[in-house]
């Protein structure tokens, strides 16, 4: 099997969980499910259902063996998460739908697992937690949309990857077959994942119109631009990958194993936008500075 981009994620970007146990273990795991043909959906929907069991498992979380079992799951539903990528890009499987079917997993992973938190913490604190759970839900769904954002374009930018282009809200959805109403669904979805990706997005549109207006008058730079974007942007996103689930996995389970798990709900509110708050302006500065003597 050949395909035009690499299998594994780039590694410069990857944060240490990812680079050094995560993406490892998928990596071994790719190429059986290669062989046994299974496609890179399945492995997304499997994924999810180590997810869902997770957030049945942290419904028990005062039992750190429970707190401990929905650890390992979550962290068997990232070994899934990264092995469906690794497969799509091995089998050249990749598509819109796949790309829009690995985030609906993910999220619905989380929200299992806050469900899961919340509703064993309603008898201890009061319904209002569930409040608490939906408002850092929301803050998490944009901040991993801001982070994806990152990820891309320094995939598109850096290497050439043209499966991690930055698509308009105008674009094309995947046709899906089982009829007209699946495919208007898998449409209106789409875009809605498109149009949260262009609200966290900010300078990053601008920067990409920018950047593409360049290269269109004078395609002979792209590799000194490609180069450039390399150097004053791999540290930066590495950076952002604070954001990853994986440390929200970590969090979790470090703030369930303290029996405190609404204090993983409030940093996530308030200490992670706070974080995205200062990550944005930083990239504000340094696509100033990008452009700077070109």
């Amino acid at each position: 099997m050949e395909t035009s981009e690499p299998i594994r994620r780039t590694s410069e970007i990857e944060e240490i969980t990812n680079l050094y146990i995560v993406h490892p273990l998928a990596a071994r795991l790719t190429p059986i499910l290669a062989r046994l043909g299974i496609t890179p959906n399945a492995v997304s929907i499997a994924g999810m259902a180590f997810g869902v069991l997770a957030g049945f498992a942290y419904y028990r979380y005062q039992d750190a063996r429970w707190a401990t079992l929905g650890f390992v799951l979550m962290i068997a539903w990232h070994v899934m998460d990264g092995a469906d990528g690794q497969l799509a890009r091995l089998t050249n499987a990749q598509s819109e739908l796949g790309k829009i079917l690995d985030g609906m997993c993910d999220y619905v992973t989380f929200i299992a697992v806050y469900a899961g938190l919340a509703a064993a913490l309603t008898p201890k604190i009061g319904v209002w937690v569930w409040a608490l759970a939906l408002v850092a839900g929301i803050c998490h769904a944009v901040q991993a949309a801001a982070y994806e954002v990152q990820r891309q374009e320094y995939n598109f930018w850096g290497w050439g990857q043209k499966s991690a282009e930055f698509l308009p809200l105008d674009a094309r959805a995947p046709r899906v077959v089982g009829g007209p109403v699946v495919p208007r669904l898998m449409g209106m979805i789409y875009r809605l994942y498109v149009r949260a990706q262009v609200q966290v997005a900010g300078a990053v549109i601008e920067f990409h119109k920018k950047l593409t207006a360049i290269l269109a008058a004078d395609p002979e730079r792209t590799a000194f631009f490609r180069e450039r974007y390399r150097t004053q942007f791999a540290r930066s996103v590495r950076l952002w990958s604070v954001m990853s689930a994986n440390y929200r996995t970590i969090g979790i389970f470090a703030a369930a194993l303290a029996g405190k798990p609404q204090y993983y709900f409030w940093f996530e509110i308030v200490g992670f936008n706070l974080i995205m708050i200062a990550f944005i302006s930083r990239q504000r500065a340094a696509y100033a500075q990008f452009f700077a003597g070109v």
